[in-house]
């Protein structure tokens, strides 16, 4: 039996955590920069606020209908979900961490475990030991296990929280409850697909022929539909090396000057090479990218991107702030006003087990100099060596105008217990 645990409005939860005057209130997050609506509690949602909505657009609608909104508090978030996933990895004899508010667990010759009981503890210890509310649903695929789980939440009066499938007229009654673009995997160019060959519920793409879907449509749809027909097809999913990592930021400010979006890109870039050689992996190739806000309708609008090939794989912090630069070259054009940037950095290959060039190799002093950063960043804190294209004044600070305390990463930022 496959099982899936996922965390209740996730961010909006963390928040209520520490403040429980916020219970049953409507509650929104924004994303980097304050930018616009990520995440939802449940009262928000029933209030109409969109998924998406521009921060600046929507203040008054905040006011009106009585919003706390809070800026996005990763180190928060991010703690939260570790100390979730260590009560179920506790629980579980398996466990797939699938997001920051989501995991798998896989359960061999269960057959001396009640289930039922099993879910509810699971609940009870996740909401004593760290305060979130989860639903948990149980079934024999992984696909199946997503359907079981959206019940428990859909209808949490009747479930508490927990629904199991484990017979075939509960599979079908499930399948022909789940409109098709709700099951997992299926996308916005899909649905449309199977909207026009008259499939509207997972039910009805269970009825179609493994032949059919073969031909006009990929086997991986094939083994999602033997997952709903409870034929497991797909397994835990071990912790991969990343095949691409991006560093996307929006700008506190509007900016104009080269210089200026040069810094953001170099210090873009390191930030990529940092996380590659913490993989311990190479890239080949990377992207970078320039935009102006769409939200701004009064400017004009501007986008490009080039991808710069590189001449030999590397996880050099002033090697890729070279490349990311000549890069920005080519895309920056005068009299725009730029808001984002990013850098993605593609094409990996471990740094061990990578071709040696005949004409152009990475300096081979870097290794031990990144090294050296690495640890003093990391012993003394991190910035404390940047290359000479950052601003050695500038830390990257977000616009975070309604940021709660990391109420469990910063010791001066815990919570304050008045008499």
């Amino acid at each position: 039996m496959f099982g899936l645990v996922d965390c209740n409005n996730f961010y909006a939860s963390c928040e209520r955590v520490f403040r429980p005057d916020l219970e049953g209130k409507s509650i929104a997050i924004l994303s980097n920069n304050d930018g616009c609506v990520i995440a939802r509690s449940g009262e928000a949602k029933l209030l109409g606020l969109p998924m998406g909505a521009p921060a600046f657009k929507y203040e008054q609608f905040f006011k009106e209908k009585k919003i706390h909104v809070f800026s996005s508090n990763y180190p928060l978030y991010g703690d939260m979900s570790n100390r979730v996933m260590n009560i179920l990895a506790d629980m579980a004899p398996e466990i797939e961490i699938y997001s920051i508010d989501e995991a798998f667990l896989k359960y061999t010759n269960c057959d001396y475990l009640d289930l039922q009981s099993h879910a509810v503890e699971m609940r009870k210890r996740v909401v004593k030991g760290t305060g979130i509310p989860v639903s948990v649903g149980f079934a024999e695929t992984k696909a199946l296990s997503k359907v079981a789980n959206k019940i428990s939440k859909k209808f949490t009066d009747k479930t508490g929280g927990v629904y199991i499938i484990d017979s075939d007229e509960k599979r079908i009654k499930a399948l022909k409850w789940t409109k098709i673009e709700d099951v997992w995997g299926v996308g916005g160019k899909l649905t449309k697909r199977f909207k026009l060959i008259g499939v509207h519920t997972a039910y009805d793409f269970t009825q179609l022929t493994d032949e059919y879907v073969r031909n006009q449509m990929s086997v991986v749809e094939v083994r999602l539909k033997k997952e709903l027909e409870g034929k497991p097809m797909l397994d835990l999913d071990e912790v991969k090396r990343k095949k691409n990592i991006a560093i996307t930021r929006c700008f506190d400010k509007i900016y104009i000057d080269y210089e200026q979006i040069k810094e953001r890109i170099v210090t873009f870039a390191v930030t990529c090479s940092e996380k590659l050689r913490k993989q311990q992996s190479c890239c080949n190739s990377l992207l970078v990218f320039v935009k102006t806000s769409r939200h701004r309708k009064d400017d004009s609008q501007y986008y490009n991107s080039v991808v710069m090939q590189l001449p030999y794989p590397t996880s050099s912090s002033i090697e890729l702030a070279k490349f990311a630069t000549q890069g920005l070259k080519k895309i920056f054009r005068k009299g725009y006003r730029y808001k984002k940037a990013g850098v993605i950095v593609m094409d990996f290959v471990p740094e061990d087990q990578y071709q040696m060039s005949l004409f152009e190799n990475a300096n081979p002093k870097h290794k031990q100099l990144m090294k050296a950063i690495d640890l003093i960043n990391h012993t003394i804190g991190s910035d404390k060596i940047k290359l000479a294209g950052q601003d050695l004044q500038k830390t990257w600070k977000m616009k975070q105008e309604k940021l709660s305390p990391r109420y469990t990463t910063k010791l001066n930022e815990i919570i304050d217990i008045k008499s």
